[in-house]
């Protein structure tokens, strides 16, 4: 029986589309436990892949006949082997093309609406990571904002759209990924927005973004706002566009809010949060459909796999918005905050442009779950 390859872009409309999947991940076991491929109605069946070196007898009862099986691994060498031993004893297995690797950095485009002159606006859904970025296109031109490292991804879907990218915007200095605003201005002559207050030790030129800026795109009269909303960094920054999208940065999430602490500034920053959310976020129309930097959770999607909410509903149903004591709320903002991200220092100065890894330094960086949010 011959192995099948599965892409994360397999994967992803599986997710997307509630599909079954037996996943075997063949990873370590805190590996595993730290992060892992997550869909509704997924299986899972963790076996490091060292028990598994001298055959696969043990785990085939285990096996479901009525599921597709995917083996899973980092890189995706010890996933080929495995499922070449299941196929050899008769089962029908798929292994992840690029391992885990390759399921961190897919993107995946979904349409969120269109605009009132005409434009669109799309969201980049880093499915097996958490991380969200946008593209704004009116006429010939568009907008990216929060932008990942595969830049390739945004320039080919710009190419796809005849569009010409003209600005490029950071919502704060991100601490979980490494930006690829910076690239893809350098690549498409865009200008690259940053908040000043996130910039006082970057190394290169930036456009600030202060609240208040507007900037059109394209002919018509689309623009984005930008709105100073500091607490997840001292400079966040969301963006009101076409006064019908908030997009919110790390501060709001559908499931949560944002994290004080990734600068060391968990207590002087709490006010902050607490300022936007409760007061900032208040004057806002609540039908402003909100667009977070991130997701938490895989229940977080919407059917068509985007990531969005309206303001009113989450000030109704987001637990970190309901918390009408201030103690309570600074309480829960400083104490029960999950690990930080991994190397999210050394993330912190790429984007600053202290350091510059190379492409493999940079995926090691990144690897695991995003951590942007208070529980």
């Amino acid at each position: 029986m011959t192995v099948n390859v599965m892409t994360s872009k397999d994967i992803t409309a599986k997710v997307f589309n509630k599909e079954k999947l037996f996943i075997l991940d063949v990873r370590n076991e805190s590996d595993f436990q730290d992060w892992k491929i997550e869909g509704e109605n997924f299986n899972y069946l963790n076996v490091p892949y060292f028990e598994l070196l001298d055959g696969v007898e043990e785990i085939l009862e285990k096996m479901p006949a009525d599921i597709e099986i995917l083996v899973v691994c980092a890189k995706e060498g010890s996933s080929v082997m495995v499922a070449e031993m299941l196929a050899e004893a008769g089962v029908s297995v798929s292994y992840l093309q690029g391992g885990m690797k390759a399921w961190s950095e897919h993107l995946e485009p979904v349409k969120i609406g269109d605009l009132n002159d005409g434009g669109e606006i799309y969201q980049f859904v880093r499915i097996g990571k958490g991380c969200l970025s946008y593209m704004v296109v009116s006429n010939d031109e568009a907008a990216l904002i929060d932008a990942t490292r595969m830049t390739d991804v945004y320039l080919h879907f710009a190419e796809s759209m005849d569009v010409k990218i003209t600005h490029v915007f950071d919502t704060h200095l991100h601490a979980d990924h490494i930006s690829g605003g910076r690239t893809i201005a350098e690549k498409t002559g865009a200008t690259y927005w940053l908040p000043p207050k996130d910039a006082t030790e970057v190394t290169f030129k930036y456009q600030p973004l202060e609240d208040g800026n507007e900037v059109s795109i394209g002919k018509t009269t689309i623009s984005i706002q930008a709105l100073y909303s500091p607490g997840h960094t001292i400079g966040s920054t969301s963006f009101v566009v076409d006064k019908k999208f908030l997009l919110s940065g790390d501060i709001l999430f559908i499931d949560s809010i944002g994290r004080p602490d990734l600068a060391g500034m968990a207590e002087d920053w709490v006010g902050d949060l607490r300022e936007t959310l409760y007061y900032r976020y208040k004057e806002l129309s609540e039908e402003l459909l909100v667009l977070p930097a991130h997701f938490m959770i895989i229940d977080e999607l919407n059917d068509d796999g985007s990531v969005s909410e309206k303001l009113g509903i989450l000030f109704a149903k987001n637990h970190g918005l309901t918390i009408h004591d201030e103690n309570e709320f600074r309480k829960l903002v400083t104490e029960n905050l999950p690990p930080q991200p991994n190397a999210y220092q050394e993330i912190r100065k790429t984007n600053m442009g202290i350091m510059s890894p190379d492409e493999a330094h940079q995926r090691e960086m990144e690897i695991g779950p995003n951590r942007c949010a208070v529980r």
